[in-house]
């Protein structure tokens, strides 16, 4: 059991101890906190914050104890109860409201949640905002209201809706160019709140929806990380259903794959590809993903006359570098589409619509469109840390025995070589190093994988 206290936010197993798990108590801490944060941070007499939580099955119980305690500080709260973590994003400015907390785990299984902090603009917090927020847990330092000044709720079980109405709003989407298509589409919903956004999307957009895993039940009938290994059955129903693609989300939405006419995956790392492929196909513009995504959207933007920029990993990092680089469209390679237009966050509707739009007007199958585009393959494995395992010390010892490499140390450590590259971090969310490479194909990339976690382990042994 495990609780990790970063400054993107608090995640943790639900049970055990206070302090090491994520109990009753340590969700009312650090709502606290965010609540006292808040209040230093807006200078305003009145707050208002929305929250909104994916379908785990200890999301309920975190609800009530994170509204309970905004509500005991004088905060009021919009709830939208089952909701998606885009849709919360958006929901924050169109509520005027001054932060948001989205209570998922994402891609974590279901013995996991987590507090997901928003600012007024409904964008992650930065690093220094998270920090002071830990402080404040730190310290306990909390003064609650007095009867008369607590805060209100308000349900609002509209926002799916409205997110639904947003991303049909949007200047490249057209429902009619989608609906003529006549697209039939198999749903991996993972039984969360993917479950009942994206149906509402595709038939909005008159696509044939064929529903798997979809009832919002938090018992995630597979690994909830839309990975291939995980996707069997979402492979298998879109061959017997003659689909023209399937696609699976992540319990908070915020992650997209999908698979192919074939049955095969088109590639977690390619679903931004595509996206941005139609979207600099009609608007001239730069990219920005992070330092883990595929060579692929370099390839692309460039083909398109944008130019690439790559950001340390983290939404909050990729958003930053698409403000600074004025991109119009980035994220990450996990299936993560942050489109501008729409707002500055992770958002699967949006992604979904945009690659409807570009099957459309191109034409041809899923799998035809992926075997037009560069052909990169990715290895994602990871180590298991102990604490006894100093990460910085193994890094720094990489980054000496690959010297003459191209090296970014701007998040871990990078490596590229002329064929291949590797991005070795500690990841944010669970207790390992992440290994990431990508080569010209499978066995490539795997190899090199094996070959630098061998590398890491000799090193970790010495």
């Amino acid at each position: 059991m495990t609780l990790i206290k970063s400054i993107s936010g608090i995640r943790g197993t639900i049970g055990g101890k206070p302090g090491d798990n994520l109990t009753p108590l340590d969700t009312v801490k650090f709502a606290a906190a965010y609540g006292i944060w808040l209040k230093e941070y807006s200078k305003k007499g009145t707050l208002k914050v929305v929250i909104g939580r994916d379908a785990r099955l200890s999301g309920e119980m975190i609800q009530n104890l994170v509204v309970s305690t905004l509500i005991g500080l004088g905060i009021d709260v919009v709830d939208l109860d089952l909701s998606t973590t885009p849709t919360v994003e958006i929901a924050v400015p169109l509520e005027n409201a001054d932060g948001g907390i989205i209570l998922t785990a994402s891609h974590n299984p279901k013995e996991w949640n987590a507090l997901k902090l928003l600012n007024e603009k409904g964008e992650f917090l930065d690093a220094e905002q998270g920090a002071k927020i830990l402080k404040i847990a730190e310290k306990e330092d909390f003064e609650f209201s007095e009867v008369d000044d607590l805060g209100e709720v308000v349900r609002n079980d509209a926002y799916m809706d409205i997110h639904v109405d947003e991303v049909l709003q949007l200047s490249l989407v057209d429902a009619e160019t989608i609906r003529k298509a006549k697209f039939k589409v198999v749903v991996d919903g993972v039984n969360s709140t993917g479950g009942i956004a994206i149906p509402k999307l595709l038939e909005a957009l008159g696509v044939e929806t064929v529903k798997l895993y979809c009832e919002p039940t938090g018992h995630f009938p597979h690994n909830p990380e839309p990975l291939k290994e995980h996707l069997g059955d979402l492979c298998k129903r879109v061959v017997d259903e003659k689909a023209d693609f399937g696609l699976v989300v992540d319990p908070d939405v915020d992650r997209l794959a999908f698979i192919d006419n074939k049955g095969e995956m088109f590639g977690e790392e390619y679903t931004l590809v595509a996206c941005a492929d139609y979207v600099l196909g009609k608007t001239k513009g730069n990219t920005v993903s992070n330092l883990s995504s595929t060579r692929a959207l370099r390839d692309i933007t460039e083909k398109h006359g944008g130019t690439y920029t790559a950001s340390a990993v983290g939404e909050v990092n990729v958003v930053a570098q698409m403000k600074a680089s004025d991109a119009i469209i980035g994220g990450e390679g996990n299936g993560g589409i942050i489109y501008p237009e729409s707002h500055y966050g992770r958002d699967s509707l949006v992604g979904t619509a945009l690659f409807l739009m570009l099957m459309a007007e191109r034409g041809g199958t899923v799998a035809e469109l992926r075997a037009g585009y560069p052909s990169y393959f990715m290895s994602k494995k990871k180590i298991q840390l102990t604490p006894e395992i100093d990460v910085d010390a193994v890094l720094k010892r990489m980054e000496k025995k690959y010297k003459n490499e191209k090296i970014s140390t701007v998040d871990g450590l990078k490596i590229d070589f002329p064929e291949n590259w590797v991005h070795m971090r500690k990841s944010n969310t669970e207790p390992i190093i992440r290994i990431y490479t990508e080569a010209k194909s499978q066995d490539r990339a795997d190899g090199l994988a094996d070959r630098i976690i061998g590398e890491i382990e000799n090193s970790i042994a010495v």
